[in-house]
C-alpha cells in the first residue's frame, strides 16, 4: 500500500488531516480478521451470511486484505502499509467462503443486511470485490443475479455510494461482472493490469481487468491500481500481496470515504461526477480505463 498511497498523493491528505473519519463502510466479502492490529479500532460490526457465526473471522484473507488497503492504519508495519482512509469504520458481512466464492444468494443477504441497518451503522458506502459473468449460469443462477443488481441498485437508490468489481475475465469486451454491470453503481478496474495475475497454478494472466460496454454504458466508470498490492492477511499481524479488481476497488472506496469526510453531505450522485470530473486519462482504451485513473488530490481539490 506504500507506493499506491505515493502515487495517489494520499499521505499528503492524511497528514491535512484527512483520514475517513466519520465514514463508515459496509465490506461484503470473505470476512476479517478483527484481531489484526491494523484493523482491530475500526470494525463497528460483522455479519455471517454463510455459517451464521458471531464473531469476527476470514477463512480465506481476501476480506482482511480488502479491509487493510481501504482502513488498515499500518500499526505493526510502523504506518508503512497504512491503508487509505484509516480512520472510518467497518461493517464487514461474510458472504463468500474458505475458497472466496458464494453463491448470490448469500450477497443479497448481506446488501439485505447493510439496507436494514444502514441508520443503525452510518452507513456511507458499500465495497464489493466479487462479482460473477452473465451467461455462464442456469436460468436460477440467472434470477438470483438480477435480484443480485436490483439489490446494488436499491442500495445506491437510498443513497449509499455502492463501489463494486469489474472482474479479472478481461481484456475481452463485453467481461464486466455482475453488479458491476449495473448503471448506477461505480465500477472499478485496474490501471496496471499488464503486470499480470495469477489464474489457477500454472496460468497468468496479463491485461486481465474486465472491459465493457455493458447495457451502451461506460464500464468500468474508473481504475486504480491492483496489481501486487500489500495488505493485511488473515493471519495475525501479517501482511500478504495479491492482485486484481477486488484490490483496485477499495483503493477507489477508500478514496471515496476520504472526500466524504472532508465534505460532510455530499451525495452518491455528486461523487460520482467527482470521480469523473477528476479522473486522469492513461490513454487506454475507454473499454479499459472508463473515465480513467481516479484521483483523490484532485477531487479534494488540492493541487
Amino acid at each position: 500500500m506504500n507506493n499506491v498511497r505515493k502515487s495517489l498523493g494520499i499521505d499528503r491528505l492524511h497528514s491535512a488531516g484527512i483520514t475517513g473519519k466519520g465514514i463508515n463502510i459496509a465490506v461484503i466479502d470473505t470476512g476479517v480478521l478483527s484481531g489484526h492490529r491494523d484493523l482491530r479500532n475500526n470494525i463497528i460490526g460483522f455479519k455471517d451470511t454463510i455459517f451464521h457465526k458471531e464473531n469476527p473471522y476470514d477463512d480465506n484473507s481476501h476480506g482482511t486484505h480488502v479491509a487493510g488497503i481501504i482502513a488498515g492504519t499500518g500499526e505493526v508495519s510502523g504506518g508503512y502499509y497504512r491503508g487509505m482512509a484509516p480512520d472510518a469504520g467497518l461493517l464487514v458481512i461474510k458472504a463468500l467462503n474458505s475458497n472466496g466464492k458464494g453463491k448470490a444468494g448469500s450477497v443479497i443477504e448481506a446488501i439485505d443486511f447493510v439496507i436494514k441497518n444502514k441508520s443503525r451503522y452510518g452507513i456511507d458506502i458499500v465495497n464489493i470485490s466479487v462479482g460473477t459473468l452473465s451467461g455462464e449460469s442456469s436460468k436460477k443462477e440467472e434470477l438470483e443475479n438480477l435480484k443480485l443488481l436490483n439489490g446494488v441498485e436499491e442500495l445506491w437508490d437510498r443513497g449509499i455510494v455502492v463501489v463494486v468489481a469489474a472482474g479479472n475475465n478481461g481484456p475481452g469486451n463485453g467481461t464486466i461482472t455482475i453488479p458491476g454491470i449495473s448503471r448506477k453503481v461505480i465500477t472499478v478496474g485496474v490501471s496496471d493490469d499488464y503486470k499480470g495475475i495469477n489464474r489457477g497454478r500454472n496460468e497468468r494472466i496479463i491485461n486481465y481487468s474486465g472491459r465493457g460496454p455493458a447495457n451502451c454504458i461506460m464500464k468500468p466508470e474508473i481504475v486504480a491500481p491492483g496489481s501486487g498490492i500489500i495488505s493485511c492477511s488473515n493471519r495475525q499481524n501479517s501482511y500478504t500481496q495479491k492482485s486484481g479488481t477486488s484490490m483496485a476497488t477499495p483503493v477507489v472506496t477508500g478514496s471515496v470515504a476520504l472526500l466524504m469526510s472532508k465534505n460532510p453531505g455530499i451525495t452518491n450522485k455528486e461523487v460520482k461526477m467527482k470521480l469523473k470530473e477528476n479522473a486522469i486519462d492513461l490513454n487506454y482504451s475507454k473499454q479499459h480505463q472508463g473515465w480513467g485513473m481516479v484521483n483523490p488530490l484532485g477531487m479534494l481539490g488540492i493541487n
